[in-house]
């Protein structure tokens, strides 16, 4: 449940009470009206009519430049909801306006992003050359991988290039950097290549696409449910930092086979992990506002559906000729 307050001219209250009838607000109440002619409206709206709410608000109000529409969180509302209208919210999707917000804060190439890439780089190399599982699991914790990954997916949805490019900026800069940590520290650190924990990130199998798949998955119903995005993040993590840096540890070792094998799983990983975030986005329909963005969104998602799918389908061909070449 939000409460929606929405500042606009006079003139356009009748249209926000119709909008807060058609979409059945549990409250509209008229506000105080200003000297300057602007009036203040208040609307309590159920999760699952937000969106549909914000839309309509900003197709009727958009052409004046000094409206303002705030959400904020209702804690406490009484009397309670009924059961279904419990049910109704709990399957509620995020609004697509917070969706946005908070990916594309996870999707800054800042230095708070970077000092956690170093941090999480050097604990998982430590973890998987000693094959320390809980110093991988902590490694995962705080790799900030799942906030680009995620807005590349959001960005596609929307048709929102900007935050495409912002996305792919960071994540590239953040797996290059995991990748360049890691040749250095198998430079000058002593590594057991027999480490189980390594090993483990060098064996790649029709599992491994499993894998990458749930945790894409995961991640993106994270966002739109409100899951645990601690957990998901782990998930995310688990696809991608520790391949890239055994990939890393691989090549400062020597080990080009290895290092190859590792490098075949990120890149599956990659593929997997952004393929079925797109496709919960587009059955969960986050699309854009308008008709000509949903146009063009729709394209950009069918377009880039295709691509991983075609990448995902030659990279999974290798992986079975392989595993048939050498059984």
């Amino acid at each position: 449940m939000k409460y929606v307050e929405v500042v606009t001219d006079a003139g356009s209250s009748d249209t926000i009470v119709a909008i807060a009838e058609k979409a059945e607000a549990l409250d509209c109440r008229r506000g105080v009206l200003c000297e300057d002619g602007m009036q203040l409206m208040r609307l309590l709206v159920a999760d699952d009519k937000l969106q549909k709410v914000l839309d309509a608000l900003q197709n009727a109000l958009g052409a004046q430049s000094s409206f303002r529409i705030v959400v904020l969180p209702v804690d406490i509302a009484l009397p309670k909801p009924s059961e279904d209208e419990r049910k109704e919210e709990d399957s509620a999707i995020a609004a697509r306006e917070a969706l946005y917000d908070e990916v594309e804060k996870n999707a800054r190439l800042d230095l708070n992003f970077i000092v956690l890439v170093i941090l999480s780089t050097a604990v998982a190399a430590i973890g998987l050359i000693e094959s320390n599982v809980a110093v991988v699991i902590g490694a995962m914790v705080i790799a900030p991988l799942l906030g680009p990954n995620l807005a590349f997916g959001l960005g596609t949805a929307l048709g929102d290039i900007a935050l495409m490019r912002e996305s792919v900026v960071t994540a590239t800069v953040g797996i290059l950097l995991a990748i360049v940590l890691s040749v250095g520290i198998g430079v000058v650190w002593p590594i057991d290549i027999a480490s189980p924990e390594l090993i483990a990130r060098t064996l790649v199998g029709l599992d491994s696409i499993a894998l990458a798949l749930a945790s894409g998955a995961a991640a993106a119903l994270s966002m739109t449910t409100g899951l645990s995005s601690v957990l998901v993040g782990v998930m995310v993590a688990v696809a991608l930092l520790p391949p890239a840096v055994t990939l890393g540890l691989m090549l400062g070792y020597g080990d080009t086979s290895l290092a190859f094998n590792a490098g075949l799983l990120l890149a599956i990983n990659l593929v997997c992990v952004n393929l079925s975030s797109k496709l919960v986005f587009l059955v969960k329909g986050i699309r854009p506002r308008t008709w000509l963005e949903k146009k063009k969104a729709s394209r950009a998602m069918i377009i880039y559906v295709l691509m991983w799918l075609a990448t995902l389908v030659i990279l999974g061909f290798f992986i079975y000729s392989r595993q048939t070449l050498t059984g």
